[in-house]
């Protein structure tokens, strides 16, 4: 896959193209630059350190959108085995902006459910951009209830910029389907542990989002609203996304200070679009260590300690 950079990496971009230049005449035989290349490499590598060691929560907003991002199906081949999907909501249609099915955690049954990208112009299309309609809620729903039902633990990955709010939706009952996910997900009677991969958009990331444990890769987001949404509406400005971005407080890390996320999973340094593989190991090490830990919990102290988990969100002063 041919590397994309953000504006903020055209320091780096312009290093690898020369490191590329390099080692494309060094091996067309005509001169030795392997020194001169090795240094390169040793500067980029900390060029871009340096970047990401003082990314702007608008420049993390970008970085979890990224079209070379893993998306759920990448993780789910990475780090889970025998992979069944499955489709449709059994009242209307399948929605492919949601990925269902059963597979196996370290030889372990377990159901995941998530959303899905493209990344080529069809299949973009195809998965809505991420964005699901009703009947991707009720898919997810129908294999909640499935895990329920045979006691298999429940793992969700969020990446979407928000619900489909087209009127066909809308029509079909849009805002009815999160508010019913999220009271099934209150009182599933499974370990539910779910993962921010990338953006995490308003009630069309939360209804796959009440879970024992929340985490978060290091550069991904979660917010009520995207940036550019809260601009237009604030300034009637959308350029002013670099500004909402830093009062929303979308960043994993400002999330895991006000206790909504319960952990930041490290991404290798570039963000996990430079190292797929290494980013998949991380968050297969977080994902079974804290699935150990809420099976562990009896059951009826789980579901009381999710409750009390949502109920604890926020900050609110008594006039």
């Amino acid at each position: 896959m041919a590397q994309e950079y953000l504006e903020f990496e055209k320091p780096i971009a312009e290093l690898e193209k020369k490191i590329e230049e390099l080692t494309l005449f060094t091996s067309s035989g005509n001169i030795d630059l392997e020194e001169e290349i090795l240094k390169l490499h040793k500067k980029s590598d900390q060029l871009r350190a340096e970047i990401y060691s003082r990314l702007s929560p608008w420049q993390k907003a970008q970085i979890s959108r990224h079209p070379n991002r893993p998306y759920t199906l990448d993780y789910i081949e990475a780090i889970l085995t025998d992979f069944i999907e499955m489709h449709g909501d059994r009242a209307f249609a399948d929605d492919p902006a949601i990925v269902c099915g059963m597979a196996k955690l370290e030889g372990m049954p377990v159901v995941v459910i998530g959303h899905q990208k493209g990344r080529t112009t069809k299949e973009k299309i195809f998965r809505n951009f991420g964005m699901p309609n009703p009947e991707g809620y009720r898919k997810a729903l129908r294999i909640m209830r499935f895990a329920e039902r045979f006691n298999k633990p429940l793992i969700t990955f969020i990446d979407t910029p928000g619900a489909y709010p087209g009127l066909g939706a809308e029509e079909r009952g849009q805002g009815e389907s999160i508010a019913r996910n999220l009271a099934v997900m209150s009182q599933l009677k499974v370990p539910v542990l779910t993962v921010v991969i990338g953006e995490g958009g308003s009630g069309g990331a939360l209804a796959l989002g009440v879970a024992d444990r929340i985490l978060m890769l290091e550069h991904s987001t979660y917010s009520v609203i995207s940036p550019e949404g809260c601009a237009a509406i604030l300034w009637n400005n959308g350029s002013k996304a670099n500004e909402a971005a830093e009062l929303l407080k979308i960043t994993a890390q400002d999330l895991f200070q006000l206790k909504v996320a319960d952990e930041v999973v490290e991404e290798p340094i570039g963000g996990a679009h430079r190292d797929p593989r290494r980013a998949a190991e991380l968050l297969k090490e977080a994902i079974s260590r804290n699935l150990a830990e809420i099976r562990n919990i009896a059951l009826p102290d789980l579901i009381q300690q999710r409750y009390e988990k949502v109920r604890r969100l926020g900050m609110f002063d008594e006039l």
